[in-house]
């Protein structure tokens, strides 16, 4: 079997996963769990478990091959295994969340009503009601809230004569708030998936398009009766907009609310993840507006919360944290063109993406690599920036990430042509060209430098700054196009451009902008 397959059955067998994302903890609870029973320990899933903990590859050959089960019963064994590490991972007291203990009381509650003793059940139902409600866990509180509706018709409670009429306000209100949170919630996950499919916005077609999209499927509100999910949802909705339509500071409002909304909520606790992807915006948004000073102190808190754990640590959190980190680590590079401080990153992010590779959607994994090549190339280092984008550039997930991959091969070329590796120069001028044509993502701007940077090869020694010169002129009207200046977010062309010119390093042209910004 190919290296290449077996990686892939490794990646796609839930199972071997699983077990590999087990902390040593949860792995411990898992062998009391199974030793609760007698016979347990002996048990045929317990053994494949303990063989695949140790497995560094996953090989269906060698499993069968250790005599513990046979290929026709493996399939059923390893289902029964998954299913059996669920359960003692739902025991184990580090994963009891709110949610899970909501969910639990409304389990107790269903076995009490099942047993015919209502009055308990209403009792429990009615606790776990207030935490949901508490916790603004508005889904589980209205399947509270219908069974409690069930109950009453079967046990009468004399103490409250209104008992049904509160209960049907109720029960309308919730599923009103939820209907609300699902609308903007969907608003939300369908503008995240255009910007991770198609970039932003390249032309007043596609403005119109987004703006209808967003209009049309906007529900009609009442600010002040919205509760902390639906407020948190409308502002991720208009933060998405935002994003794609590249109103940078209407985004820098949005992910504010979202991180303000979460600090008077003192809800973080409850739901970190959406809380760090909320600091992620907030810090995303800050480096496209070129905020240094608003960078490095939300960078600087960020920091602080992760090292005084005042953000909930699990392994979903954990490989947030490293995402949006050192993500925003070499951004903070990037804004003040101190490249060679960070070349420090790289062996740390290589490790953490092996650490956590199982888990790793490849476009995260893609983004990091031309970030770091980024950080190569303002060093200098342009054979090093070129091995990160040939990985982006040989990757076979085009399904996003689709202007990364089409900026790393413009890249690509830039560091090509610093190297003095031009001798090759107009096949990859013309790949390049088709690449873009095929991934129907040509802008001018793109077009523009494609063609100069193909002609430089034409140009003699003498004359190359001129030329330099006039390249620079045609994009410096592409700046602050509304739709053309989205190509100077992912590659700093113009400040390339001006290192050639001034005969200066690339990094020292970033650092007298960002010096001049702060002004």
């Amino acid at each position: 079997m190919s290296k290449s397959v077996t990686s892939a059955n490794q990646q796609n067998d839930a199972l071997f996963v699983l077990i590999k994302s087990l902390t040593k903890s949860e792995k411990r609870q898992f062998n009391l769990y199974v030793g609760r029973l007698d016979g347990n320990v002996d048990a045929k899933f317990f053994s494949l478990f303990k063989f695949l903990e140790k497995l560094k590859v996953y090989d269906e050959k060698v499993i069968i091959g250790s005599g513990i089960v046979s290929k026709q019963q493996l399939s059923n064994l390893k289902a029964h295994l998954y299913k059996q590490i669920l359960i003692s991972l739902r025991l184990n007291p580090a994963h009891k969340n709110v949610r899970i203990q909501i969910r639990e009381q409304l389990d107790f509650a269903t076995v009490l009503y099942q047993k015919g003793l209502y009055k308990q059940s209403l009792k429990l139902l009615d606790k776990a009601k207030n935490m949901a409600l508490d916790n603004e866990e508005k889904n589980i509180a209205y399947e509270i809230v219908e069974l409690e509706k069930v109950i009453e018709t079967q046990y009468i409670t004399r103490s409250l004569s209104n008992r049904a009429d509160q209960l049907s306000v109720q029960a309308k209100e919730l599923s009103q708030q939820n209907v609300i949170a699902s609308k903007l919630s969907n608003l939300s996950l369908q503008l995240y998936s255009h910007l991770l499919q198609n970039g932003y916005v390249k032309n007043e077609e596609e403005l119109r398009f987004i703006d209808k999209y967003f209009n049309d499927r906007m529900p009609k509100y009442e600010y002040q009766k919205l509760g902390f999910r639906e407020r948190l949802w409308l502002n991720k909705a208009h933060l998405w907009h935002s994003f794609l339509i590249q109103d940078f500071l209407l985004s820098y409002k949005y992910a504010r609310k979202c991180v303000d909304l979460f600090e008077s909520s003192k809800l973080i606790n409850l739901h970190p993840v959406f809380y760090l992807k909320s600091k992620n915006y907030l810090l995303e948004a800050s480096f496209l507006v070129k905020n240094v000073t608003v960078f490095k102190q939300e960078l600087n808190h960020f920091e602080s919360e992760i090292d005084q754990k005042s953000i909930p640590m699990n392994t979903n959190t954990e490989l947030l944290i490293f995402l949006y980190f050192y993500s925003n680590k070499l951004h903070l590079h990037f804004l003040e063109g101190s490249f060679e401080k960070g070349e420090y990153l790289v062996d740390v992010i290589n490790n953490k993406i092996d650490k956590y590779k199982n888990r790793l959607d490849n476009h995260y994994v893609v983004l990091l690599y031309y970030k770091i090549a980024c950080l190569y190339f303002g060093m200098g280092k342009n054979r090093e920036c070129i091995a990160y984008l040939q990985k982006i550039i040989k990757s076979k997930n085009l399904s996003s990430a689709e202007d990364l991959q089409c900026f790393a091969r413009i890249l690509n070329l830039i560091a090509h042509y610093e190297c003095g590796l031009d001798y090759d120069l107009e096949r990859q001028f013309v790949d390049t060209y088709k690449f873009l044509l095929k991934m129907q993502n040509l802008q001018e701007v793109q077009k523009v430098f494609l063609e100069s940077i193909r002609d430089l090869s034409d140009v003699f020694p003498h004359e190359i700054k001129n030329e330099f010169k006039k390249i620079h002129a045609k994009l410096k009207v592409f700046e602050n196009h509304p739709y053309e200046k989205r190509a100077f977010l992912y590659l700093d062309i113009l400040s390339w451009l001006e290192s050639k010119i001034q005969n200066k390093p690339i990094a020292l042209i970033i650092k007298e902008k960002t010096n001049q910004l702060g002004k």
